[in-house]
């Protein structure tokens, strides 16, 4: 069996710590920074100074703009796991926010014409951010357990409809305007002290299951929902986004430490390039789940029950 290149990019969240550890091969997006054009996408804040980045996107967050990697960027790549007898399976941020499996797939095309012994495969992820990174993540281990090729590709696709959040967004007006969510949505998001609780979609937009009245009461509630719908928590890693909310995802941590009881918590940064289409004010963990229901009724259920506990 040939050795298989799991790779991501930007999008995924990792941390260059968390691709060291999976071995998962990476690709930096672009970003488009005013006053500086455009630097690569890293998973890290050595180009960007943190507090200035996120203060003047929360100000302008039109000036700021990400693109994935190019068609000929992801064909190096697959050129050059294919060269070294490779094999590679490679995963984007949700077709629908985003040109990047489109990008992948052109890419695969041309590459296998070139070396038509080699297997490539394209998943697209119907999710952002960190969501992604679990799903590299996922694979990385089927992989290292030996799983073959079209193992690794069939369990991941029949599982992406399992990868959950359960989080809040202070201000759903960002991501409105970066067309992540309605403007009637995002009005109710800007009300004091509210916090919009979300999950993914289908699709991987963010859908608000509804609103907690402050912190506290969402922190209860998302641990509450965590309980409900993960699966195997002893066995998982959960993945903690937050972005300028460092001491509400520390609580967040310790609840889920204490009452899910999981392999393990990592909080991550929110980094550049998911961040400009997200914004400051995310809280959010990602884990492994129940399958989510089409239209989400089962989870808006579950939420307006375990708001009335």
């Amino acid at each position: 069996m040939r050795p298989i290149s799991i790779l991501a990019e930007s999008n995924s969240d990792l941390s260059p710590e968390w691709q060291k550890k999976l071995g998962v091969d990476f690709l930096y997006a672009h970003i488009s920074v005013p006053g500086r054009g455009e630097l690569p996408a890293l998973t890290d804040w050595s180009l960007l100074d943190h507090e200035e980045f996120f203060s003047d996107l929360k100000r302008r967050p039109e000036a700021y703009t990400t693109s994935p990697p190019n068609v000929e960027e992801y064909a190096e790549k697959m050129r050059e796991n294919c060269s070294a007898g490779k094999d590679t399976i490679a995963i984007t941020l949700s077709n629908t926010l985003s040109g990047s499996f489109s990008f992948l797939s052109k890419a695969a095309q041309i590459v296998r014409a070139e070396f038509p012994e080699a297997q490539i495969a394209c998943i697209d992820s119907r999710r952002f951010g960190p969501a992604i990174g679990l799903m590299a993540k996922f694979m990385c281990e089927l992989r290292d357990r030996g799983c073959d090729f079209d193992t690794i590709v069939n369990t991941v696709e029949e599982k992406k409809n399992c990868f959950r959040q359960a989080g809040w967004l202070d201000d759903l007006t960002f991501v409105a305007r970066k067309g992540r969510i309605s403007h009637a949505k995002a009005f109710f998001g800007t009300l004091a002290g509210v916090k919009p609780i979300g999950e993914f979609d289908s699709n991987g937009m963010t859908t608000v299951l509804g609103k907690a009245p402050g912190a506290k009461a969402a922190l209860e509630l998302m641990v509450s929902y965590l309980e409900e719908t993960i699966v195997d928590a002893a066995n998982q890693d959960i993945f903690i986004a937050q972005s300028c909310r460092a001491p509400q995802a520390e609580a967040y941590k310790k609840l889920i430490e204490e009452r899910i009881k999981p392999r393990s918590v990592t909080i991550n940064e929110l980094y550049c390039s998911a961040a400009v289409n997200v914004g400051p004010g995310l809280m959010a963990a990602y884990y492994l789940g129940k399958p989510i229901s089409p239209d989400l009724s089962a989870e808006k259920a579950l939420f307006e029950r375990l708001s009335k506990r």
